[in-house]
């Protein structure tokens, strides 16, 4: 199966378990902004995976190629002979710090932080969520995982692995599901931690909660922030009612926005 097969396959259940076991039980399927979350889903999902599915391997495998000729790569790495499983879990914890770091400097970083708001403009939290972002961030994300992985010789299966069970991590984060682990949120996020990442106010401080897969990285790094007996009484941030609201109108505001 391919990554969009997957995708499709992770899509389909939330929906169904949105349904079945909602937390936020007035929230309706067809809630505001639906169709210009779906255009997000499809364009960010659906179209650049199979846009980008090639492309990407080639690009990846012509500049790990290079970097071996160029000798910038660990010679004799023994990730190649690790057993799958092993690399998947390696490579998972890399990959998510790596994403926690640049998650993080979306947020401090204001030309960064610009292109992060179409993602924070998001009022009704659904798992559609995950997939409204801009197409700048993918090219940030992919940059940043890419180079650490290509230096170790990381395997294109584990890697593939990484990125499907990351979908459906970030999909149940943003989930309209009352999951919160228990024990287990102090390692791993989950929708009630991160919905306290879209809070619309400073409460906890403005930049909070990270994660993508993990939630350790903010426990050590002290950036969690989860009052575990009630949710953030808006999602957003401050003065997000400037952000228009269709899809053409998102992904033009953050090429013609002052940056500020």
């Amino acid at each position: 199966m391919s990554y969009l097969h997957w995708l499709i396959g992770i899509s389909v259940l939330f929906v169904v378990l949105e349904r079945l076991f909602p937390w936020r039980k007035g929230q309706a399927l067809l809630r505001p902004g639906w169709v210009r979350d779906i255009g997000f889903l499809l364009l960010n999902g659906h179209v650049f995976a199979l846009l980008t599915a090639g492309a990407n391997g080639w690009l990846a495998g012509e500049a790990t190629r290079l970097l071996q000729g160029a000798g910038l790569t660990f010679g004799g790495s023994p990730v190649p002979a690790w057993p799958l499983w092993v690399q998947f879990l390696a490579f998972l914890v890399l990959s998510d710090f790596l994403q926690w770091t640049v998650h993080n400097l979306l947020h401090r970083v204001p030309f960064l932080w610009t292109f992060h708001k179409v993602h924070h403009a998001i009022h009704t939290m659904d798992f559609i969520g995950n997939f409204r972002f801009h197409w700048f961030e993918i090219v940030v994300y992919k940059t940043a995982q890419w180079l650490p992985l290509a230096l170790l010789g990381a395997s294109p299966k584990a890697a593939f692995w990484v990125a499907v069970f990351s979908t459906f991590w970030g999909d149940l984060n943003h989930a309209n599901l009352n999951v919160g682990l228990g024990p287990l949120g102090y390692v791993f996020n989950n929708p009630r931690m991160h919905l306290w990442h879209h809070d619309a106010s400073d409460e906890g401080g403005v930049a909070k909660n990270f994660g993508i897969v993990l939630s350790l990285w903010d426990f050590v790094f002290r950036t969690a922030y989860w009052p575990r007996d009630r949710s953030p009484e808006r999602l957003g941030y401050p003065d997000d009612e400037t952000m228009p609201e269709s899809l053409a109108g998102e992904l033009v505001w953050p090429l013609v926005r002052r940056r500020a």
